[in-house]
């Protein structure tokens, strides 16, 4: 604002000397005054103009430079908001996950319970054959069911079993793949 009403006073001020000087004002003086007069209009209308572009275009960068700054942050509160949503998400799909296996085993643990039961009561009854089978069964398939969940959650590691050789004065040792 200040420049523009710096350029005004400078236009004011070149008018009111230009007038002042002047010798003669009668007939055709006041063309020869208003020659002069136009022409300081004239550059004042263009460094008036300069002044209002170079503020557009610093008013414009500000503006980018805001909407740059202000994109940056709703994207980077989008990828928060997404990272907060999958840990949600992974959350809930293992709490899920962990109840239909608690679920899950405390079904298979009453069927094999009521497996070795009903061995029991065959040995009771003196069906010491058909009990003793029962019960092997239900045992080998519990000790089966107890390997799988073991092996699938990590707790049982499969090592590789070592042959040693014998050589003439060397012993070797050689591991199958």
């Amino acid at each position: 604002m200040w420049r523009f009403f710096i350029g005004i006073l400078l236009v004011q001020l070149a008018t009111v000397a230009l007038v002042l000087f002047s010798p003669d004002l009668q007939g055709i003086g006041w063309l020869k005054l208003a020659l002069p007069i136009i022409i300081v209009g004239f550059f004042a209308a263009v460094w008036f103009q300069s002044l209002a572009e170079y503020k557009s275009k610093n008013e414009v960068e500000n503006l980018k430079g805001q909407h740059l700054k202000e994109k940056a942050k709703i994207q980077l509160n989008a990828e928060r908001a997404k990272t907060r949503l999958v840990k949600q998400t992974q959350k809930q799909i293992a709490r899920e996950a962990k109840i239909t296996h608690s679920k899950a085993n405390f079904k298979v643990g009453a069927a094999f319970a009521a497996t070795i039961g009903a061995g029991a009561l065959m040995l009771l009854v003196e069906m010491f054959t058909f009990g003793l089978l029962t019960i092997s069964t239900a045992g080998g398939a519990l000790g089966g069911y107890v390997l799988r969940a073991r092996r699938e959650n990590g707790l049982l590691v499969k090592k590789e079993p070592k042959i040693i050789a014998v050589g003439s004065s060397k012993t070797k040792e050689k591991r199958l793949k």
